[in-house]
């Protein structure tokens, strides 16, 4: 049947869809809280299957967005995706959250920037063409003036995720555009999981980690 469960909890926005072949059946998604991942995630995950009408039994495989991103987010995701993938004995697939990301984007030429918010001036960013290939690695990277300079000297740049916003005021160029308040999402996620089933690359749920690509440093509180 080609029933695909994916999750999406890198950043603040919990996000779950059901797809069957591709093609998206149901999404329930809710960006407005905060992290409210702890709460609604399961909640979502038995909303669409509901909605659809079907258990979990006859999910075909789980898909979760592995990062980067928050490190709350993706343990929490990938906790989740893990556990359902082994006590329902189905394949678990991963998906790069930037790639989910670029997907919101539809243009004809340039280059397109998927970042997310990372501390202080900082942000994680891969870059695609407009074919969605990925033509530069992921990194953590701190923005400065000259942050991406060669591609924005070469011709449009879109600039997505909740890192653009600090970008907007560090990066001044006529060939940058700003896509604002978008973030990374379970609908995204839908063919780049299937296309992934249909080749068979799968994770081992055992050994699976999200991808933090950074390590976690915790803050102390303010006393």
């Amino acid at each position: 049947m080609s029933y695909i469960l994916n999750l999406e909890t890198a950043t603040t926005n919990c996000s779950v869809s059901l797809s069957h072949y591709g093609k998206i059946v149901s999404l329930k998604e809710d960006a407005r809280n905060g992290y409210s991942h702890a709460e609604k995630l399961h909640v979502f995950i038995d909303d669409v299957l509901r909605e659809v009408k079907i258990s979990r039994s006859q999910i075909d495989a789980i898909a979760i967005s592995k990062g980067p991103g928050s490190y709350t987010g993706l343990r929490i995701g990938v906790s989740a995706a893990k556990g359902l993938a082994f006590a329902l004995n189905k394949p678990l697939i991963s998906v790069p959250t930037l790639d989910v990301l670029a997907h919101q984007v539809s243009c004809k030429d340039g280059v397109i920037v998927a970042m997310l918010d990372a501390r202080r001036m900082e942000v994680y960013s891969a870059i695609f063409d407009s074919n969605y290939n990925q033509i530069r690695d992921t990194k953590a990277e701190v923005l400065d003036e000259t942050s991406f300079i060669d591609f924005l000297n070469k011709g449009k740049t879109y600039f997505i995720g909740n890192g653009v916003e600090k970008t907007k005021q560090t990066i001044h160029h006529p060939n940058a555009i700003y896509i604002e308040n978008k973030l990374p999402s379970a609908n995204e996620m839908a063919m780049l999981a299937y296309y992934k089933y249909k080749i068979s690359d799968i994770e081992d749920v055992a050994y699976f980690e999200p991808y933090y690509l950074k390590d976690f440093v915790a803050i102390k509180p303010k006393t």
